[in-house]
């Protein structure tokens, strides 16, 4: 089979199309042949090693996994003895942080991983969009914890993470302001955004409204910079935080 090998931290020269050994499920795991994947932030810092804290998980001095690749959707080709919750055939998706050699025609993986059926339907296409930027989005939405009738801005709005915290914010009944380009308008109003700020044209910054909420999901400005749009105890995160869930509370930080 073919996969993306890299032995090395670097630029994307580092990585060769080369042909590899086609891997052999364990008692716990599947062969799952995998139909889409993307290459997205997650995969960029494994590759160059930045920010330095990441070697320690993914390799100190050259990347622990040869084959680069964090998220997936596929079907099981064929599961081991003691795989109980799937069975061959089955459409499912995955991802994980530190990486699943998903850059490949097929890959192994362990019942026990973060790995679900896909939906009903939905194409691989779609399914693999919703993987790696929905799961740290989801993280900042957990500790929000947004209720009906409240407010939002998000910036980066068209972003992996950006476009689904408008969704999130959207399902909790979050009225959402979205910051992006006036293009990309219709777009996003169409995920759920009520109001649209052209950051070409407009400085969100100095918006007159006040929010619960503010994700920078373009990691381009700071708390202090927004501090002025939080309501009381409001809260601010940005895609840019060492973990993705770190929250700056006006409350906590004198506001």
């Amino acid at each position: 089979m073919k996969a993306a090998v890299h032995v090395q931290y670097g630029q994307p020269e580092v990585i060769s199309i080369l042909e590899v050994e086609k891997p052999t499920p364990k008692d716990n795991e599947l062969l799952i042949k995998v139909y889409a994947t993307t290459v997205n932030r997650t995969d960029c810092h494994i590759l160059w090693g930045k920010p330095f804290f990441m070697r320690f998980l993914t390799g100190l001095f050259k990347p622990h996994l040869k084959i680069t690749g964090t998220d997936f959707v596929g079907q099981a080709e064929a599961t081991a003895k003691y795989v109980k919750n799937f069975k061959t055939g089955d459409r499912v998706m995955g991802f994980e942080f530190l990486g699943l050699q998903s850059h490949a025609h097929y890959l192994t993986l362990a019942e026990t991983k973060d790995m679900i059926r896909i939906p009903g339907d939905i194409p691989y296409e779609q399914a693999v969009a919703c993987i790696e930027g929905a799961f740290y989005a989801m993280n900042v939405i957990q500790k929000m914890k947004p209720t009906a009738g409240q407010k939002a801005l998000v910036h980066g709005a068209t972003g992996a993470i950006g476009s689904s915290m408008v969704q999130f914010f959207r399902f909790y009944g979050v009225s959402v302001t979205a910051v992006c380009r006036g293009q990309h308008g219709e777009l996003v109003r169409s995920i759920g955004a009520d109001r649209i700020i052209d950051y070409q044209t407009e400085d969100f910054t100095k918006d007159k409204d006040q929010y619960d909420f503010i994700f920078d999901g373009a990691d381009k400005c700071t708390f202090g910079q927004c501090k002025h749009l939080l309501k009381k105890k409001g809260m601010y995160s940005s895609s840019g935080a060492p973990d993705l869930v770190r929250l700056f509370t006006t409350s906590l930080l004198g506001g």
